[in-house]
C-alpha cells in the first residue's frame, strides 16, 4: 500500500516526519488537482513495479528450491 500525505501545514519538520513514518509522497494544500492525480498515478506505478518484483522474486525462489530438492534426491 502506498501512503500519500496531504497537509495544510507545509513545514520541513512535518515533511521529514511524515516520510520517516512511511509516507511515500507529500502534497501541500491548496491542492493542484493535476499534481495530485500525477502523484497518485506515480505511486500506483511504483506499487505495481514493487508487486511485480516481489512476484518474480517468489517465482525465482521456488524454482531454485525445486532444483535443490531435485539434486538432493
Amino acid at each position: 500500500m502506498r501512503k500519500i500525505i496531504i497537509t495544510g501545514y507545509p513545514r520541513l519538520q512535518n515533511a521529514v516526519e511524515a516520510l520517516n513514518k512511511g509516507a511515500d509522497a507529500y502534497i501541500i494544500k491548496p491542492l493542484d488537482m493535476e499534481k495530485v492525480l500525477a502523484t497518485i498515478k506515480e505511486q500506483l506505478e511504483k506499487q505495481r513495479k514493487e508487486q511485480k518484483m516481489t512476484e518474480e522474486q517468489l517465482v525465482q525462489f521456488i524454482e531454485t528450491r525445486v532444483k535443490q530438492i531435485e539434486q538432493e534426491k
